[in-house]
């Protein structure tokens, strides 16, 4: 524990370079509603480097900073939960030595760790193994190779996939959208607005949207119409319709949104204004 000052102070000392890339990369950022953007291209270019490489382990031996008689050696048990069987050997287990978290069953199945975090997971006449299952991908794996997953990470980016970019889930400056399904030529998304908040006024050219408010109101703008949709009732957005979403409420606007095109890609947007400075 320290001051902020202090930290600064000693980063300056010990690696100077990673200060001066970290502040060059404020100053150059920008602002938009709640978010400080720092510099990308200054960011990217700040060397990489470890806490206690860079600054932790030349401390004790300092006397610059005035702080070095406050850094005692400690014994104690350590880690760093970096791993899913680490995260096993410190999490509660039952008498089989299963440690599980959600909508789990097992049968004949010891030494494992087990979450479901979306699903039901049942795993029978298992031993020693990992079962990780998220909306946005399932990992299973024996216990004393989980540190392998590293491997798998990287293809995804190599292939493109979108799970290597982005969760199912996405946040945005308004509130969030789910994709919970998807096909050929259509996509569904369940989409939450803050209230007060409101979408970019925006465009597509490869797809139209139908709207269906679940709860709270919308104001929608469509091309010259600004129309109210309540509870239980919808819109539809034809392709190449100027439009916009609103919540003009005091409660989350939830809704299902239903595309469908040739092409339903997030960058298939035009947007003509965006209260939150998006290009």
């Amino acid at each position: 524990m320290l001051r902020a000052s202090i930290w600064l102070k000693a980063i300056g000392l010990f690696r100077p370079d990673i200060l001066a890339a970290c502040k060059s990369a404020m100053e150059k950022g920008s602002r938009d509603a709640d978010f400080l953007r720092v510099d990308k291209a200054v960011f990217a270019a700040c060397p990489s480097d470890s806490i206690d490489y860079a600054v932790m382990e030349g401390l004790p031996g300092d006397t610059a900073l005035g702080i070095a008689a406050h850094v005692v050696p400690l014994s104690c048990g350590w880690s760093d939960v970096g791993a899913w069987d680490a995260l096993w050997q410190v999490a509660e287990k039952d008498g089989a030595g299963n440690a599980t978290r959600g909508d789990v069953m097992l049968h004949e199945t010891s030494g494992s760790l087990v979450m479901a975090d979306g699903r039901m997971v049942a795993c029978i006449g298992i031993d020693d193994m990992v079962v990780i299952e998220t909306p946005d991908a399932v990992l299973v794996a024996r216990k004393d190779r989980t540190q392998e997953v590293k491997q798998i990470v990287a293809r995804p980016k190599t292939q493109s996939r979108s799970e290597a970019a982005t969760h199912r889930k996405v946040y945005r400056p308004w509130g969030w959208y789910d994709s919970i399904d998807s096909g050929a030529r259509f996509q569904v998304k369940r989409i939450v607005v803050k209230p007060g908040a409101s979408l970019s006024m925006q465009m597509h050219h490869h797809r139209a949207e139908h709207w269906i408010v679940v709860t709270g109101t919308a104001r929608v703008t469509r091309g010259d119409e600004v129309l109210p949709v309540s509870e239980n009732q919808s819109t539809y957005i034809l392709l190449g319709t100027k439009h916009q979403l609103e919540n003009p409420g005091k409660v989350p606007l939830e809704m299902i949104e239903v595309q469908s095109g040739t092409y339903l890609g997030e960058d298939d947007i035009v947007r003509f204004h965006d209260t939150y400075g998006r290009g």
